[in-house]
């Protein structure tokens, strides 16, 4: 069985996703930054810092969902039509290792893009050495908005 077609169904998508991405103060304050754009896929990467840790010394559950959720919302966002924007209406998150490495990548990618709701996951993967453990797993359903301000951004 083919794999539904999930080209972006606005062609300056990357432009909209990288503006909606700069006025997330919060991701600035995690130092997080979008690293690959493309239909039905985006990936988020953080580096890791004392500032994000919890007590074991591990990246803060809160941060790891934070990344996840954006890429996957963002990978729901690659197959909206212009003018419209994406909010998550649900999410849930396995933490599966601790989140220790370098750097933190979350990789968002579209299940079933619907023309109201879509169906996203997010890997993150804890990168040290060279190698990536996967350490959350999330699965998120995001809704199509429209008619408000900033949407189209």
């Amino acid at each position: 069985m083919a794999e539904p077609d999930q080209s972006p169904s606005d062609p300056d998508v990357v432009r909209r996703i990288e503006a909606s991405f700069g006025k997330q103060a919060f991701m600035t304050t995690l130092g997080a930054r979008l690293t690959r754009i493309a239909p039905g896929e985006v990936e988020i990467e953080l580096p890791v810092s004392a500032h994000l840790t919890q007590q074991h010394g591990f990246v803060h559950a809160g941060a790891v969902a934070t990344i996840a959720d954006s890429a996957a919302g963002y990978a729901a966002l690659t197959t909206m039509p212009p003018g419209t924007g994406i909010l998550t209406a649900e999410f849930k998150i396995n933490l599966l290792a601790p989140a220790a490495g370098e750097r933190l990548l979350a990789k968002g990618r579209v299940v079933k893009a619907g023309r109201t709701l879509t169906l996203a996951t997010a890997e993150v993967f804890a990168l040290k050495d060279g190698a990536a453990r996967l350490c959350a797993m999330m699965t998120a359903t995001c809704m199509t908005i429209a008619g408000r301000d900033g949407v189209s951004d």
